[in-house]
């Protein structure tokens, strides 16, 4: 008699082994999307940045406004900028500051519900540097810990993306 086919036990192994691999994969993935989105608020911090140093060659101060930079998100006004709405799943970016010294934008992540990685970045105006804040959440440090390029995170890590592990320093000179 010549049986064909697979039994019951040896699919339900393989099923097993593919849930076991998935069940590993899926954190990775979760934290390279993540770290993409983390890159795109990184990129949205520089181009203020540079439509601010922009506004302070004109008018000597830096702007609160998003309505009033040569370059700015569709319909954004005010302070604050929501990348997917105020809703949504994506940064609230606000401005703060007028002075050269003081100037900078905060970008903090947001989303329904209860977040997998909760962090802050910032950037002042006059610098090329870009702080991320993870502090109290284990997953939102160990991103910045990434983000800055630091071996060991910490539930208080507060790095800036040169490598250091404190808050990227202020601009001291004027202009």
């Amino acid at each position: 008699m010549n049986k064909k086919g697979f039994t019951l036990i040896e699919l339900l192994v393989v099923v097993l082994i593919i849930g076991i691999l998935a069940a590993m994969a899926m954190p990775q993935y979760f934290k390279a999307v993540e770290r993409s989105r983390m890159t795109e608020a990184d990129q949205l911090l520089s181009s203020i940045a540079q439509a601010q140093q922009r506004k302070y060659l004109q008018i000597n101060k830096y702007t609160q406004d998003y309505g009033t930079l040569d370059v700015a998100p569709k319909g954004a006004s005010g302070a604050t900028f929501y990348t997917k709405g105020s809703t949504g799943n994506g940064f609230a970016v606000t401005m703060s500051g007028t002075t050269y010294s003081a100037g900078k934008a905060t970008a903090t992540r947001m989303g329904p519900g209860n977040l997998q990685y909760k962090y802050t970045l910032s950037r002042y105006y006059a610098s090329d540097k870009t702080t991320c804040d993870g502090t109290g959440d284990a997953n939102g440090s160990s991103l910045c810990a990434d983000f800055c390029g630091i071996d060991t995170a910490s539930a208080s890590v507060k790095c800036c993306n040169d490598g250091s592990t404190s808050e990227c320093a202020a601009p001291s000179a004027t202009m």
